[in-house]
This record gives C-alpha cells, structure tokens and sequence, in this order.
C-alpha cells in the first residue's frame, strides 16, 4: 500500500469555498490559506446556534500501545462513512504538534485512506496557531522578566516564579535552564526552564475560550508568581493579557480543512492529554454542530485520560454533551496488553488477546458506569488480524452487551466505517443520556484528583507529599478549592508506571507536583515521571523527513 503522503498527494483535494459551502458557511466568511484551508470569520462562527437535533461523538481509545491504535483515523473515517449513508457530518479535531512530528509519534492527521488534507500542511506550520500561541505566552515570560529587571515593584520573590517559556518541540535539554547570566544588564539570574506549547496554560485557555473578552478574561487570570508574602502574581497585574490577547485574535478563528473524500474538517488548538486536558477548542466543536447534523471529535489517549479531561473539564464548562462515545481498539493492543511483545504482535494469539481485554473492559466499565455514555466499540482492522481473533474479541465485548463493528477505512476509507456509522444512529435514536461527571464540585482539590484515580484508573490511593500538600492547602486558601482537577501522567496505562499493562488494580498513583492554571480554570497534578517537556527517542522522525527541489516534503509517515 503506498504511504500516507503517496495517498494524500494522490487526491484531488477540493476548493477550501466548496468544503465550506457543504456545510453552509459563506465564502465570504473565510479566509483563505492558500486553496486548501481557511480560517472562518470568528463573528460569523460566534453568531451561530447549535444546529436543532444536532449530534455530538466523541472518539476515544484504549490505552496507548507502542504499536498504534489509530483514533484519528477512525474519527476521520467516521466522518467519511456517516458521508456514506447519506449524513451531514463534520469533525472537529486538535492541530498536531512539532514535537512527536519529528519526535516518535508522528503526525496527527489520520492514516491510509482516512486522512485529513492538506496533511502535510497541517502536520508542521498549518495556520500558524501554534507560533501565536507560544508568542503570547512567552511574552508574558519575557514582561515578568522585565518586571524583575526594571525595579520589581509588584515585589515578586523570584524563587517562587512558577512560569516558565515554552517551544513546540521535543527538547529536553531546555527543561531545567538558568536565564539572566551575564551581568546586570541581562536581567536577574534564576532558574527557569521550558515546557512544550502544547502542555502552556495559554493553549488550555485558547481551547476553552469562548470569545476574545472570555480570553482576554482568561489570560488575565494566569497565576505566574508568588511575591515575597506569598501573594499570586497575575498576568493582569503585569498589564500584558491585552497584548497577549492581541496575539491571539486572529488564532481564535477555528481552521477549515478537508477529507480525502472531501468532508468538512474543524482544526484547531491541540493540548496532549498526558500534560493537558487534551481537546480540541471549544470554538471549533460549537462550530461544527452549528453547521452539521453529526460533529465527531476525539480526546488525546486513551478514555482514562483524554475522555475523562473531555466529560469533566470541557463538558463541566461548557454544557457540551456527547450523545455516544466511540471507544477504538485494535486486535494488537489487546494482544500487547495481554503480554505479547511488540515485535509478535502480528502473530495470532487469541488467549493473549483474551488476557489484554481487561483494559477493553475498563475503559468500558468507566464510559457507561461512570458517565453514563452508549458506546460502540470500533475495532481498526490491520492485515494481520486472523478471523480467530477477530471472532474471540467479538463474542468477548457482546458478551459484556455492547455492539463491536470491525473497520477497514484505513484501507477502504469511508465506506470501511460505514457500519460504524449506522450502529451510531442506532444507540442515538432512543432518549438523550443523562452525563455524570467522575467527582462533585464540593470535594476539595486533593479528594477529587483521588476519585479520578480510584474510580478511573482503579487506584487505592493517591499518593501525596507533604510539600505538595502544603501548596494545594494554600491554593484552597487562595479560594482555588472549587476548581476541577487535571491529572498530567503517563499515556501508557492506568498506573504511572509506563510498563504496566492491562488494567491494574490497588496500586498508587504517585503526584510528583501541582499547578495552578487559574486562567483556564483547573489545577494539575503532575503524576508519577512523566515530563512537560518530552525529549527526542534515539532515531527521531525528523531524520527520515526531507524536502525536493519542488518543495514536496516526504518522509512524515
């Protein structure tokens, strides 16, 4: 089969104007990139009410395997084959960062014949969000800075500046730095360090705003200090959330893009879920189901992570509500999770297979037990997955009462989730469910970052230092206690121990440290090893990436 470039180059892709136009968004409401994607004009988008009878899924994931599940793929696909049985649809997505781009993971724009296009466009510059976005944030970095050079009068302690810079790019040498060397005229030395933009408060803001007073709002909100009494120092107190605000405007307007089959795709903000809360931008989901009859978008990982932040952090906000969850699982991650190694993972195994399918049955256990949520679970079909396997995993999850559709849009597209498509409108004909969240506003800080790991990741306990402690104690004092929580820890499973498979019971979930992201409204807790920084594996992908004479970049996939 030839690679994902090699398909997507191989597609006409339609007019950006034609793309809008299926879904009823004037020309003269977008701004063009080129003649593949635009920008759609921010008042129009904020002007429009959800469209009556509308539909809401989201895409989520087993725990994340070395071997790929292929979520966007499936949220792709399911757009194309909902196209196929004669639905409006549209998706609404989170832009991909530099970082796996060139790191290990790789792109974020679907695979096979269920991409998004123009993909290499949207894998590296795109629209050029992600540059706004690390701008703003780093010039709030840069004015504190200033602040402490030209006389301090806020009277900031700077040990206790908890801001740092960020990059969108995996470098871990820039996670612990000291700034300021040199002498006087180059500022006040201390130590700082970077995170990656995906994992800036100013991305988690810019994905929860409403409007530009919302983000302005919000932005004002970051705590970025402590002064010598301890107080919070504010990026209003600096007086520089208008410009970064400023920086941002434009961002804001959700990007329009397109299938392979030439459906209407929204892109736009990109939190991981490992750092962050791990969605989309709300301005992009609203838009979609402004404009279409069925919007399907997807949170980062696995359920555990992406679609717990996606039902308590921007349901909790937003009133958003899914109608159905679509859980994707592959053959291989049920056999990886069952003990097999990566390099025997297409060799047939059924009683592996079976063993790995207590992660399955978690993560099912959380959507319909915890949430509330119909599910339908969409298996990605790869070549190697044997008809024994394919029987065994089936009887095993209709055996727990929930429908299993096997999908082939990676090598099909839409038409190779178009049964998919059908058991959606299936489990979303009866009544609207009722949407739980995972904990109550009334518990404090530390009580609900412990429900999420008792009742999401089967935990016994959450594991708390004192130091750690102390800070969530000040943080309710400050009156941050009412905020929902964000747990940043390992994808890989539901402990923070990346080498644990399956679905682990009784074990401890370790916090390492808290954030206050007051701005975007919630408090991190930082579990386990996982760093807000990622580094580089041994071989990057950027080695393999090149451009010709021509500019046609290969190598992403």
């Amino acid at each position: 089969m030839p690679s994902d470039v090699e398909i997507a180059a191989a597609c006409t892709m339609q007019p950006i104007e034609d793309i809008a136009a299926k879904i009823g968004i004037p020309e003269s409401e977008i701004f063009r990139y080129g003649p593949h994607k635009a920008k759609v004009s921010l008042p129009y988008v904020q002007g429009r009410d959800r469209r009556e009878g509308s539909k809401l899924v989201l895409v989520t994931a087993t725990s994340p395997t070395p071997a790929g599940e292929g979520k966007t793929t499936t949220t792709v696909g399911l757009v194309d084959g909902l196209a196929q049985i004669g639905e409006s649809a549209a998706a609404a997505l989170r832009e991909p960062s530099m970082g796996p781009v060139f790191g290990m993971k790789g792109g974020a724009a679907g695979g096979g014949r269920a991409q998004l296009n123009p993909m290499t466009d949207i894998n590296l510059h795109f629209t050029g969000d992600f540059a706004a976005i690390a701008a703003a944030h780093n010039l709030l970095a840069a004015v504190l800075d200033n602040h402490l050079q030209q006389g301090n009068a806020l009277g900031i302690d700077p040990r206790r500046i908890t801001f740092k810079r960020v990059l969108d790019m995996n470098d871990r040498a820039l996670r612990d730095i000291v700034i300021g060397l040199g002498g006087p005229t180059n500022g006040v030395p201390r130590e700082s360090g970077f995170d990656i933009v995906v994992a800036s408060e100013v991305m988690a803001i810019f994905c929860l705003a409403t409007s530009i007073d919302d983000l302005k709002e919000r932005l004002g909100r970051i705590v970025v200090a402590r002064t010598y009494e301890k107080a919070p120092v504010t990026a209003s107190d600096l007086g520089v959330h208008g410009a970064m605000a400023a920086l941002l405007a434009d961002a804001l307007a959700p990007n329009l893009v397109q299938t392979l089959e030439g459906n209407p795709v929204f892109v736009h903000g990109g939190p991981f879920a490992n750092l962050a809360h791990g969605c989309n931008s709300v301005t992009a989901t609203q838009t979609a189901l402004a404009h279409a009859d069925w919007t399907v978008t997807e949170a980062g990982f696995g359920a555990d992570l992406g679609a717990e932040k996606f039902i308590d952090l921007k349901c909790r906000f937003t009133g958003l509500r899914p109608d159905a969850v679509v859980l994707v699982a592959t053959i291989r991650s049920m056999k990886y999770h069952g003990g097999v190694a990566v390099a025997d993972l297409t060799t047939e195994n059924v009683d592996a297979m079976l063993a790995g399918m207590s992660n399955i049955e978690r993560h099912l256990a959380n959507i319909r037990d915890v949430w509330g949520l119909p599910v339908v679970v969409g298996v990605n079909r790869f070549p190697s997955d044997t008809d024994a396997e394919i029987e065994a995993f089936t009887k095993h999850v209709e055996g727990l009462d929930v429908k299993v559709e096997i999908c082939t849009h990676f090598a099909d597209g839409g038409k190779g989730a178009a049964g998919l498509a059908k058991a959606l409108v299936e489990i979303t004909s009866g009544q609207k469910p009722e949407l739980s969240f995972t904990y109550g506003d009334d518990l404090g800080l530390a009580a609900k970052a412990e429900t999420v790991a008792q009742r999401i990741y089967g935990a016994e306990r959450l594991e708390i230092p004192s130091a750690v402690a102390k800070q969530i104690a000040q943080f309710e004092d400050e009156g941050y206690g009412h905020l929902p929580v964000c747990i940043a820890k390992t994808q890989k499973s539901f402990t923070t121990d990346d080498a644990e498979r399956g679905a682990p019971s009784g074990h401890v979930v370790e916090v390492r440290e808290v954030r206050l992201a007051a701005g975007a409204g919630f408090v991190v807790f930082v579990c386990g090893s996982l760093m807000t920084m990622p580094g580089l594996p041994k071989k990057p992908a950027a080695l393999a990436i090149d451009v010709d004479s021509d500019g046609v970049v290969t190598g992403l996939f």
